[in-house]
């Protein structure tokens, strides 16, 4: 599998980073892991943004699901005619919700564009992924997300407060993708999201073998997040930027420039 981290900022852009936006390529297939507002322009530095073979959307708050509105319109209205149907995973209602976030009456909204599929805990298969999504802890239909290929795993929080189910998805996971949205010493609201220490945690119970820290809200100081997932966590750490690339392989994980 292959990672491109395409916005890794929290709650809204930042001035360096899209919101929360993932690309993951196996066996030619690509797939968009969330498609926050600011992130498909950033794409388009990435890949041809035709070439995306499904969407998931692990909930319906803006910074993770908006640019599939303007995505919506770079599929319908491009030279030479809509271009394929392609799946697009959500919560439930997660059809309805797209086609009002646009102003599109519900039927037919924007389904002659995308093929809706509404999640729901447990496993399936989308290209060549052995997918399993369970719900985390946020305050609308949030799901986590266990990507598996050939004997590799990536797993990917999405926006989560502590929970046990998040743990379960991401033991022994090669990658761990995880939010980091708060700071500890904060007066910071309940079942909303991690700390860094508190995805440190996550990571560390699950035998994670690499923790990429995301959701990195703008007002806070990214270096504060790291360290403290560091102390709670003791294998490689990082904060996830815009272009980095990762390999996830058997045998090793690389980090490369896109």
């Amino acid at each position: 599998m292959r990672l491109t981290i395409i916005g890794s900022s929290g709650s809204f852009p930042g001035p360096a980073s899209p919101a929360s936006c993932y690309l993951v390529e196996a066996d030619g297939f690509r797939m968009l892991l969330d498609l926050g507002n600011g992130a498909l322009g950033a794409l388009q530095n990435y890949t041809d943004i035709y070439a995306i073979d499904a969407v998931y959307l692990s909930h319906l708050h803006a910074d993770h699901c908006f640019d599939l509105c303007s995505y919506w319109v770079a599929r319908t209205y491009p030279q030479g005619g809509r271009k394929p149907r392609i799946p697009v995973y959500g919560p439930p209602g997660v059809a309805d919700r797209m086609a009002e976030a646009y102003g599109l009456a519900p039927d037919p909204g924007m389904r002659e564009t995308f093929d809706f599929h509404e999640l729901a805990p447990g496993s399936r298969d989308i290209g060549p992924f052995s997918v399993r999504t369970a719900r985390v802890n946020h305050p609308v239909d949030a799901f986590g997300l266990r990507l598996e290929h050939n004997g590799s795993t990536l797993t990917y929080s999405g926006d989560t407060a502590a929970c046990e189910q998040l743990v379960d998805l991401a033991s022994d996971t090669d990658l761990f993708l995880c939010e980091a949205s708060f700071h500890d010493h904060h007066d910071n609201p309940k079942d909303v999201h991690l700390t860094g220490r508190e995805a440190g945690e996550h990571a560390e119970r699950a035998r994670a073998r690499r923790l990429v820290l995301t959701h990195l809200v703008p007002w806070n100081d990214d270096e504060t997040t790291l360290r403290e997932a560091h102390t709670a966590y003791s294998g490689p750490v990082e904060l996830a930027r815009p272009g980095a690339v990762y390999r996830i392989g058997a045998e090793a994980l690389a980090q490369s420039p896109a």
